[in-house]
């Protein structure tokens, strides 16, 4: 596996975890480079995790020829210019979830990649976590019968982080939590939904402050899907069958999986494999998919990508929640 040159654009808290995952990847990742709109922040950064570059440009950052991967980690509504700056330069690129604000955009983004061959992938980690192969094997080897019904829960207070109640910024639950237990949902029971109900509660600035979501698949399986940046926290999921349930723990990074038969006695407790932080999953998938010369992850593939963030435009659109940048874009 060749050792790549990886850059992050954006200084802020995610970043950090990313430089974090680098930092335990060094045979196979270099601290290159990062860039913030502030170069004292950008230095600073640079600094405190190794990285050798520091940028006050994104600019900068994307011109750089040496740069291999760059980590979009900015918030939701910069991904889409972020991103698409790195694919004009040729840069391969990670964006953090949610990969855009929309669906339009997430569409536009990679037929870019694909026309001009650049690697572009969105780096949600529950997808490229050991642990979620965990529990797809239990489902396969029939551990609780047939699966019939899902819930997923992520709810946290986030009255500290103002970025989540600017709609100019793509705030809201949905974008930044809620898309895990759509992800969750996603990875269990598939995409095949056909009927959607749902309940909103709003903040005044008018995004999505609790989100309830109700999916019915062609199946018959039903899945209720709850999120909210007001209450909590709570952060767990539990898919029910008819001999049982697998209930994990921590819907974004699996910490615990555990297995009831059907009078509710505990069966199993799968080992969560040890890990760095978590991010370092999707780094090193990135790197085998380039290795291989594709333009994105198995993991994560951009049909998913698309689909997901369709799904989140649709409970949008019922909602009433749109971003300013839409409407001026007209997406």
């Amino acid at each position: 596996m060749k050792r790549i040159n990886m850059a992050i654009i954006g200084a802020g808290n995610i970043a950090r975890y990313m430089a974090q995952a680098i930092g335990g990847l060094q045979e196979q990742v270099c601290a290159y480079a990062v860039a913030s709109r502030s170069l004292d922040k950008a230095e600073v950064f640079a600094k405190e995790w190794h990285f050798q570059r520091a940028y006050g440009s994104y600019e900068e950052l994307a011109a750089d020829p040496a740069v291999d991967l760059v980590y979009i980690a900015t918030p939701h509504a910069m991904h889409y210019d972020n991103a698409r700056l790195c694919v004009e330069h040729g840069r391969a690129v990670l964006v953090e979830k949610a990969f855009t604000a929309n669906a339009a955009q997430a569409r536009e983004l990679i037929e870019l990649a694909e026309k001009k061959g650049v690697f572009l992938t969105e780096a949600i980690w529950t997808r490229y976590i050991p642990a979620r192969r965990i529990v797809e094997k239990l489902l396969e080897e029939g551990a609780i019968g047939e699966p019939l019904s899902l819930e997923a829960e992520f709810s946290v207070p986030l009255r500290h982080k103002q970025r989540m109640y600017d709609p100019a910024l793509a705030g809201g639950a949905l974008l930044d939590l809620g898309m895990y237990c759509l992800t969750f949902a996603s990875m269990y029971f598939g995409d095949a939904v056909t009927e959607v109900t749902s309940h909103v509660e709003k903040l005044d600035t008018g995004v999505d402050a609790t989100d309830d979501i109700y999916y019915t698949y062609a199946d018959g399986r039903r899945a209720h899907l709850r999120t909210s940046m007001v209450t909590g926290p709570v952060n767990r999921g539990e898919i029910r069958g008819t001999q049982g349930c697998i209930q994990v723990e921590t819907l974004n990074n699996f910490s615990a999986i555990r297995v009831y038969d059907a009078a509710g006695n505990l069966r199993q407790e799968p080992e969560i494999p040890a890990q760095i932080n978590g991010y370092e999953y999707e780094v090193l998938a990135c790197v085998r998919a380039m290795e291989a010369g594709a333009l994105e992850c198995g993991e994560m593939p951009h049909s998913e990508t698309i689909e997901i963030m369709e799904q989140m435009d649709r409970l949008r659109r019922d909602w009433g929640v749109v971003y300013p940048f839409e409407e001026t874009a007209g997406n």
